[in-house]
């Protein structure tokens, strides 16, 4: 798992997946379970968006000016009220075209519906990239060094589950049916059940 994930989720055991999971309506255990799933995915996405200088540059920037990891430090006053950090924008920018996609993928793979998994990448999205803001502050990373950082996150996403890396560069799925997220969430929820 990597460090941004690992970090957020012992962050919420403290009572916080509760309060995310009453907001949902699901119960802890799914909530936790999807939020496993989902963070890692998100590190990915911003990894691979990181790894176009360009795009490293924007996110640098709204790192810093609209994510400086604040949010963790009040992790209650964001879960009572998880619309007021536009987790929707954010996974509009993370995700592009693919968001209602990894929404519903999100949902089918663990019987969630698409509102409930959709809520869930919402609240996640926020705090994935607070923790990455944080880092950011912390270890006070330039644009190349975020994109480093990150891609040492992907790194470590991989080796907990090698087929991530080819399936998220090659958008190819391994029973060819056109769905590489169905695959992609299938390996990662069975990773963390094994756990």
């Amino acid at each position: 798992m990597d460090d941004l994930t690992q970090m957020l989720l012992q962050q919420l055991a403290g009572g916080g997946l509760s309060q995310i999971s009453q907001q949902v309506g699901v119960d802890e255990g799914a909530a936790g379970s999807v939020l496993s799933t989902a963070m890692p995915l998100l590190v990915s996405a911003l990894a691979n968006n990181a790894s176009d200088p360009t795009q490293a540059q924007s996110l640098h920037q709204a790192l810093g000016n609209d994510h400086d990891g604040s949010i963790l430090n009040d992790l209650g006053g964001f879960l009572g009220d998880p619309q007021s950090a536009n987790g929707a924008g954010i996974l509009g920018h993370v995700l592009g075209g693919q968001q209602s996609m990894v929404t519903q993928t999100l949902a089918d793979n663990t019987g969630m519906d698409s509102g409930q998994a959709g809520s869930l990448l919402e609240i996640a999205a926020p705090l994935v990239m607070g923790a990455l803001g944080q880092q950011q502050q912390q270890q006070g990373l330039d644009t190349d060094g975020l994109a480093d950082f990150l891609g040492g996150q992907q790194q470590s996403i991989d080796a907990a589950n090698p087929m991530i890396s080819s399936i998220l560069t090659t958008f190819l799925d391994k029973d060819k049916d056109g769905s590489f997220l169905d695959d992609l969430f299938g390996m990662i929820l069975n990773f963390f059940r094994r756990k």
